[in-house]
């Protein structure tokens, strides 16, 4: 008769137990919110739609047919079409990839600085004081009435440096990342003051780590949770903003459109024909929607506390 020690069977438990990394734990938790994961679904349909779209319906966006104009949906015009004849569908498929593009590329602006400072803040007691009186200082702006100055301002010289598009894109992008980074300089920033306490950077510090070695192999893993749901925040505020200033008129021009620029072209003509507003409007509320469903995923799925139920 063989006779089983408890080491034996400590060991086949410890064999049998099936491993579970971080990132394994962070999804079964993000599977369970519903709402990201519609939010998922939505969103990567919006991304196919206006990035593979304009593959299988290549109308023109910038078509003009002078016979056609304010029209509703039809089989010729899905969408309907503007009082020049353009076509919606092609419109909307077109500025999507634009208002995409400002958002993510505005995101990771905001991101860069606010992850930068605030790091430097939590990690270098020295810059602490200085870096959270600008966080301060940048808060007590009134962000939109910033950003129509700003735009004003530099909005000619940077269309006569880098062309009417580039310009105003380049614009458009820096405007928003420089103005939208606080928050995240603020989370990233009491994160690090109880990361840099724990004894593994101690540890660290104490055998004469360089302090940029230590916030790139310590500091900043363990401040990514915070950062991931501020990159998604991020591309939803700075979709809104982005339309905000192209329903102002300060935006992009009528030639180059985007969903906010479609609502305000649209705006005079929706006793006419209220689809051209209807659906560019749609587009941002579900996009931004989605994406704050996603934020709102992440953060659950990378609180400790809720992965541990």
């Amino acid at each position: 008769m063989t006779t089983v020690t408890p080491d034996q069977t400590m060991s086949s438990e410890v064999d049998n137990t099936e491993y579970r990394s971080l990132w394994v734990d962070v999804w079964t938790q993000f599977r369970k919110h519903k709402g990201a994961m519609a939010g998922i679904a939505i969103l990567g349909a919006i991304i196919l739609i206006v990035m593979v779209g304009p593959l299988i319906y290549t109308v023109d966006p910038g078509f003009l047919d002078i016979t056609a104009t304010n029209q509703g949906p039809s089989l010729a015009h899905p969408l309907g079409t503007d009082n020049l004849g353009r076509d919606m569908l092609a419109q909307v498929m077109a500025g999507g990839r634009i208002s995409l593009a400002v958002g993510i590329t505005a995101m990771f602006i905001s991101l860069t600085l606010g992850v930068s400072i605030g790091i430097s803040a939590g990690y270098f007691p020295l810059f602490d004081g200085p870096l959270m009186r600008l966080t301060d200082l940048f808060f007590s702006l009134p962000v939109l009435p910033l950003l129509l100055v700003i735009t004003l301002l530099f909005r000619d010289v940077l269309r006569t440096a880098f062309g009417p598009e580039r310009g105003i894109f380049l614009l458009i992008v820096s405007v928003i990342g420089a103005t939208s980074w606080m928050q995240t300089a603020r989370v990233v920033r009491g994160e690090v003051l109880a990361v840099k306490e724990q004894e593994f950077v101690t540890a660290a510090t104490s055998i004469g780590t360089r302090p940029f070695r230590i916030i790139v192999r310590h500091i900043f893993p363990n401040v990514l949770s915070p950062v991931m749901v501020a990159a998604a925040l991020g591309i939803a505020s700075a979709i809104i903003t982005e339309s905000a200033l192209s329903f102002l008129g300060l935006g992009f021009p009528s030639d180059f459109p985007t969903w906010g620029r479609l609502l305000f072209d649209g705006k005079d003509f929706i006793a006419l024909t209220p689809t051209r507003v209807l659906w560019p409007g749609m587009a941002i509320s579900l996009t931004v929607l989605c994406v704050n469903f996603i934020g709102d995923g992440l953060r659950d799925a990378l609180d400790p506390r809720l992965r541990g139920r």
